[in-house]
């Protein structure tokens, strides 16, 4: 049987959750990880996607995250996001409407790096809304 840690979830509103997990799966800009007990200290970045929590008592709750920063260390994560909700809470438009945010600061973009990063969290915003079954 698997150790326990505790993981935070935080978004500048609020505490979302705190509690011992089994494991979680984060959307990190190098690809999803799967945090366990244990894990090797890391500090990564998220991108916008689904954190999927697996917690002790058996209960599995998924949020969706629009960006971030997750602290791990082998007794327990931080998750700092700039934004979180629990999935079943999310609004229909809600993708679509921060897309179309993105699109539009995109026109008026001068510099390159800015406009690399706005089109890589169109491209990150649109693949989240196939994943959670929104066109």
């Amino acid at each position: 049987m698997p150790d326990n840690f505790n993981f935070e979830l935080v978004s500048p509103e609020r505490l979302l959750l705190s509690e011992q997990v089994v494991d979680v799966v984060i959307p990190a800009s190098e690809g999803e990880m799967t945090i366990m007990a244990h894990h090797a200290p890391t500090m990564t970045s998220i991108k916008p996607g689904v954190i999927k929590v697996h917690a002790a008592s058996g209960k599995k709750q998924d949020y969706v995250v629009f960006g971030g920063f997750a602290d791990i260390l082998p007794t327990g994560c931080t998750l700092l996001a700039e934004s979180a909700i629990p999935v079943e809470d999310l609004r229909q438009d809600e993708l679509t409407r921060r897309i179309d945010i993105a699109k539009a600061e995109l026109e008026n973009v001068e510099h390159h790096e800015h406009k690399s990063r706005l089109e890589h969290y169109i491209m990150e915003m649109t693949r989240l809304r196939g994943a959670i079954g929104q066109d």
